[in-house]
Order: C-alpha cells, then structure tokens, then sequence
C-alpha cells in the first residue's frame, strides 16, 4: 500500500532550504520515491497550519518512506531542512483504516 511523506512548513532560512533541497533529491529518488506535491504557497481552509509550504513524497509502502527517511544519505542533510524550517512531517498510507 503506498505511503506518503508529507510536510507542511514555513521556511526560515531559503539558502539552507536550497542546500537541503540539493542533498535530498537524490536521496529521494534512490529510494524509490516520487515528489508528488511541492508547493510554496498551498492555501489553507481549515485550522492554522504551520506554513503554506507543502510537500508530498509517494513511496511504495510505510517500510519503504521509513527507510529513505532513517536512510544515511538522507540523515546526512535532513538537519538542513529542521534548521532552515518551522512545522511538521508525518508519514501517511493511502488507505489505512486501522485505528
């Protein structure tokens, strides 16, 4: 069942932003993931969200988007993303009706 990364934050510092954004795109697509959403400016009709900012990566499986996440590689520049952001992340399957 495929799962998706999703993150949803305001970005602070855009140099660092873009340094992250270099080092993980290639983390991504070595693990078989897929940026299915990247916007800058996603608009809110409920709650107050962190910031506009919004990204969705699709990977095969919740195993699959844990490893690309706990993966070196991208250990290795994820620090740029929480230092240059303020919000979240969750990981999400597409259809999970356990509780």
């Amino acid at each position: 069942m495929a799962a998706y990364f999703i993150a949803q934050y305001v970005v602070n510092d855009p140099k660092l932003y873009r340094e992250y954004q270099a080092g993980a795109a290639p983390t991504i697509r070595a693990n078989g993931g897929e940026v299915v959403v990247f916007d800058v400016a996603a608009e809110t009709i409920e709650g107050t969200p962190p910031g506009s900012q919004t990204v969705i990566v699709k990977f095969e499986s919740t195993d699959a988007a844990k490893a690309w996440y706990l993966s070196p590689e991208y250990q290795a520049v994820v620090g740029k993303r929480l230092a240059a952001t303020k919000g979240f992340a969750v990981i999400s399957q597409s259809m999970n009706l356990k509780g």
